[in-house]
């Protein structure tokens, strides 16, 4: 299966405390369970974040992928949130910020986030219906 094609794709650091919630957040709003997680650490995340011109080791964005369509950043939570629908909507709101500066908040907590956030793994979270969405 090729991920963004088949079914919808998030891809976000998989060591980050906010990605963590992030990811838990996800798994809560989409009810039918589409959505997979790639965690950048991951074979899958990583090679995803390299066909999209992003490093890795060195990630400063996330993307989600859905019908070959590819959104990062503050453009890719929106595009959860609409497609989550409930409560994921409150991600909309981020459309009142300039796109500009959107991608600047979203560049600067992503280089602070292990400050600002600490570290987490969302590999060991016990939620079977939750470790089924993880991409190797």
């Amino acid at each position: 299966m090729k991920p963004g094609s088949d079914y919808p794709v998030a891809v976000m650091d998989g060591t980050c405390a906010l990605c963590c919630w992030g990811a838990r957040m996800l798994h809560r709003m989409d009810k039918g369970g589409a959505i997979r997680i790639a965690a950048i650490q991951s074979d899958t995340g990583a090679a995803l974040m390299l066909a999209h011109g992003l490093d890795p080791l060195g990630p400063e964005s996330w993307l989600f992928i859905e019908n070959d369509h590819v959104w990062r950043d503050f453009d890719a939570v929106i595009a959860v949130g609409s497609r989550s629908g409930g409560l994921g909507r409150v991600c909309l709101l981020l459309r009142c910020i300039p796109r500009a500066l959107r991608n600047w908040l979203c560049a600067r907590v992503a280089r602070n986030r292990y400050r600002l956030f600490g570290r987490a793994d969302f590999c060991t979270v016990p939620d079977a219906a939750f470790q089924a969405r993880l991409l190797p």
